[in-house]
């Protein structure tokens, strides 16, 4: 009796937003498959995609920068990563203050966003709904920018470490790995980022959230993939890459 009474408690609840829930579960999904979609190229065909090209790169500049000892030049290009990550984690805290602060003027606004909402539900709980999940998206924003700036910290120090046995092809592997993996943290943020905008066309009206995502996976790809290029030119990357491999 008390698990149905539980289970129909779950339906009443959940009948005014289905459509919303449907949608945003349309929605995740979609974007979820597209970064799979760009994790399997990453690794079928690195170049294929911005951030693999930036992979190469990045192990190149770590294999110049501990060879030739150029100290200044790693910890001018660390910082200015590190200012970045920083600004994106403190904007991300403030949008969420922005947004918790709607929270006690879901009846003077709530009109205005309904305007264009036809199918979708107009109850006050759908409104906390969205501003949790946009909460939500922000946090992890915000924990990815933050894991980011740590990580850039950590390769700070270790980018400057000696060598003690003369042989740094161990050392340089791992200090580009935590690099490459403090940009992997930044680009997630970055996708929870982009994540924002069809979170924001949510407060519309479901259905411009699902055409907004498709609209922004459109874009969102042709950020990531990589104009056309000679091998030539990723050539000097690979060669100094392949140090570590």
């Amino acid at each position: 009796m008390r698990s149905g009474c539980l289970e129909g408690k779950a339906v009443e609840f959940l009948a005014p937003h289905f459509l919303d829930v449907v949608c945003l579960l349309v929605s995740i999904t979609m974007f979820t498959l597209y970064n799979v979609f760009i994790w399997r190229k990453l690794k079928s065909d690195p170049i294929y995609t911005i951030q693999g090209a930036s992979n190469l790169a990045r192990r190149a500049w770590v294999v110049n920068v501990m060879e030739e000892k150029n100290d200044i030049l790693a910890v001018q290009t660390l910082r200015n990563s590190t200012m970045a990550a920083t600004f994106l984690a403190s904007t991300a805290i403030l949008l969420s203050v922005g947004v918790l602060s709607l929270t006690g003027q879901l009846d003077n606004i709530g009109t205005t966003w309904h305007s264009l909402n036809i199918f979708g539900s107009t109850e006050q709980s759908t409104l906390a709904l969205k501003i949790l999940v946009l909460l939500v998206n922000l946090f992890i924003a915000f924990f990815s920018f933050s894991s980011s700036i740590r990580m850039y910290n950590h390769v700070g120090f270790m980018i400057n470490v000696p060598c003690m046995d003369g042989n740094y092809s161990s050392s340089m592997t791992f200090v580009a790995m935590q690099l490459n993996r403090a940009a992997s943290h930044f680009h997630f943020g970055m996708h929870a980022f982009y994540f924002l905008v069809p979170l924001v066309f949510w407060f519309f009206g479901p259905l411009l959230l699902v055409f907004s995502t498709l609209a922004m996976i459109c874009v969102v790809y042709c950020l990531d993939r990589t104009s056309k290029m000679y091998c030539d030119y990723m050539t000097p990357f690979s060669m100094k890459s392949c140090n570590l491999k």
